[in-house]
């Protein structure tokens, strides 16, 4: 039990800091279960509690700006539904998606290989596009156009694929739409609340004959680690890439990828 203890909360911090890090969560956790060989409760419980403290963590710290948003749109306020708008049209993509491919991507594409490959791919692609930054344009969510919402909910469901980061990819495709890094983090942030709500929900009933909550203490020791160690990422993420931008990432994505990759194959 303390072995399973100790690997839970883990796996709850790593899910708390690359959730929204572009580096991939789901990447990470499927490298780790494997190398650790973690057996939590039965079903998918472990990985939606998990989840959900680090969405909680988002709420958390951005609740001043949330409720602004909601009272804003209940008074009508233009750019509070701007700003609803352009997250929910930035959803959509990877939800439709998402339904429509969610079968394969579980059945083919969740395996150390993929996620080994993606890592190093995608590594090289924030390398290359930090190099390729257009001038910012876009310096507040509330200023983006239906299309570029849109554009960026296009770039997030390349994410679909294990070892990709849903925040990698809706970070590196605002920058690439001319959307400032501090607002394409925070843009991050927020698309993420329905992004893996609507996941976790969709899993819950893929998978709700299977749903065990065996083991409370495992889950509720997950769930505490996901949140404090989101709530720590969350703060510090938009100063450090104002200092330091994604290339630190893309050399870590790059070296982690060709590691797992050396202990798989050689």
């Amino acid at each position: 039990m303390f072995e399973q203890v100790v690997q839970a909360a883990l796996l709850g911090i790593v899910e708390g800091v690359t959730e929204f890090l572009p580096i991939s969560s789901t990447g990470h956790l499927i490298l780790l279960v494997d190398l650790l060989g973690f057996e939590g409760p039965p079903g998918k419980v472990f990985e939606v509690v998990i989840q959900l403290g680090a969405i909680l963590a988002i709420c958390v710290v951005y609740f001043a700006r949330l409720w602004h948003v909601v009272t804003g749109m209940i008074a009508r306020d233009p750019r509070a539904w701007r700003f609803a708008t352009a997250i929910v049209l930035a959803f959509l993509p990877a939800a439709v998606l998402g339904v429509l491919l969610h079968k394969i991507i579980k059945e083919v594409l969740f395996n150390p290989t993929v996620v080994s490959v993606a890592l190093v791919v995608g590594g090289i692609a924030i390398l290359l596009i930090e190099r390729l930054v257009p001038p910012a344009r876009h310096h507040e969510i509330e200023s983006f156009t239906p299309w570029l919402a849109l554009r960026i909910g296009l770039f997030q469901s390349i994410a679909m694929i294990p070892g990709v980061s849903r925040s990698g990819a809706t970070i590196l495709g605002s920058l690439l739409m001319g959307v400032d890094r501090k607002t394409a983090a925070e843009f991050s942030f927020f698309l993420a609340i329905p992004t893996m709500l609507g996941a976790t929900v969709y899993d819950l009933g893929k998978n709700w004959g299977s749903l065990s909550f065996d083991g409370g203490l495992i889950i509720a020791v997950g769930f505490v680690m996901a949140f404090l160690s989101g709530l720590l990422v969350v703060r510090s993420l938009v100063d450090f890439v104002g200092r330091y931008g994604f290339a630190p990432f893309g050399w870590y994505r790059i070296v982690l990828g060709l590691s797992m990759l050396g202990l798989l194959y050689l």
